[in-house]
């Protein structure tokens, strides 16, 4: 796979870029990287789209600023705004899982004129009271002083433990090898710097601003994960009358689009399908009944629901496309 290394304000972002056709910008999660929406974005290119997938700063192979305001969350998305240009990419969708989800929403907020429609995964606008956002950077201090203290395996070890990823058991055996893989290839001091400056204790929270949303938004959450659920229902709410759809996936957890790859393909497909820059403002899931009410679709078998967590930690007309086997 061949990264296009696109300089934009002071560092480097590595992205994928591949196929023709209206563009479709894809962020990962924490510990992510451009790949790992792949199946995703094969999908998408199969539809007609064209897909690009950066390495979120202090992920992959993009830059790694020491100084932890370099990766916030609002310069993040005004980098990828300035790449998106560069690549000669807008008008584009944007769609995000969880961290990645967050850029998504300020870059849609910040750049609407770029953003045709938005796509978010197990995500949302940030936390709002100023208390609790101040006791989750000292959450993320503590994670990312653990992260340098015994490295990127122990780290690992210990974030896959976390109830936010316990439904990641039931995937297929291959795909949580890549996974782990994926995680244990980053950077100490990357991922240390990710967390304490693009953290949800770091970031501008985006409540207030839902009402200015302009592109037409599909909220994606599984149902195991409590609180992506309570946090899609309080944007749909917040944001304009119609604007956004929300879809709950059945027995999926955090990650929703490896739970239940073919429910949230299709659902994405539709929403892209009948959004464009100034398009419906409602994403339809064919066969079911679009939002602000909250969508339930199957995405495996129902596991208890776990206490809420986030997206990061807490500590102690679509196309038909083939089914694929992850």
């Amino acid at each position: 796979m061949t990264l296009h290394r696109i300089a934009v304000h002071g560092v480097t972002y590595a992205v994928r870029d591949l196929g023709s056709g209206p563009a479709v910008l894809l962020l990962h999660g924490f510990t992510g990287t451009g790949a790992s929406l792949d199946a995703l974005a094969l999908d998408l290119r199969e539809a007609g789209f064209r897909t690009l997938a950066p390495d979120l700063l202090g992920h992959g192979a993009s830059d790694a600023p020491a100084d932890p305001a370099r990766h916030d969350v609002a310069r993040q998305a005004a980098d990828l705004a300035a790449v998106l240009r560069d690549r000669g990419a807008v008008p584009a969708a944007v769609v995000g899982y969880s961290f990645g989800g967050r850029v998504a929403l300020r870059l849609a907020l910040d750049a609407p004129d770029l953003v045709t429609t938005l796509g978010l995964i197990g995500s949302g606008p940030g936390i709002a009271d100023p208390a609790e956002r101040a006791r989750r950077r000292a959450v993320d201090e503590d994670l990312a002083l653990s992260i340098e203290r015994d490295g990127v395996a122990a780290f690992v070890d210990r974030w896959e433990a976390l109830p936010l990823f316990a439904s990641e058991e039931a995937l297929p055996a291959g795909m949580r090898a890549r996974r782990r893989e994926e995680r244990l290839a980053q950077r100490p001091e990357g991922l240390a710097a990710s967390i304490r400056g693009a953290g949800q204790g770091a970031q501008e929270p985006l409540v207030d601003r839902l009402g200015s949303l302009r592109p037409p938004a599909l909220l994606i959450a599984g149902s195991i994960d409590t609180l992506a659920v309570a946090r899609a229902r309080a944007m749909a709410e917040a944001a304009p009358t119609g604007r956004v759809a929300v879809l709950v996936v059945d027995g999926a957890g955090h990650a929703a689009h490896l739970a239940a790859p073919d429910v949230v393909r299709e659902a994405i497909l539709a929403h892209l399908s009948a959004a464009g820059p100034s398009g419906p403002a409602l994403s339809t899931v064919p066969g079911r009944q679009t939002a602000p009410a909250p969508v339930s679709a199957p995405g495996g078998p129902t596991a208890p629901a776990p206490a809420p967590s986030d997206d990061h930690h807490r500590i102690p007309a679509p196309t038909a496309l083939p089914r694929r086997t992850p």
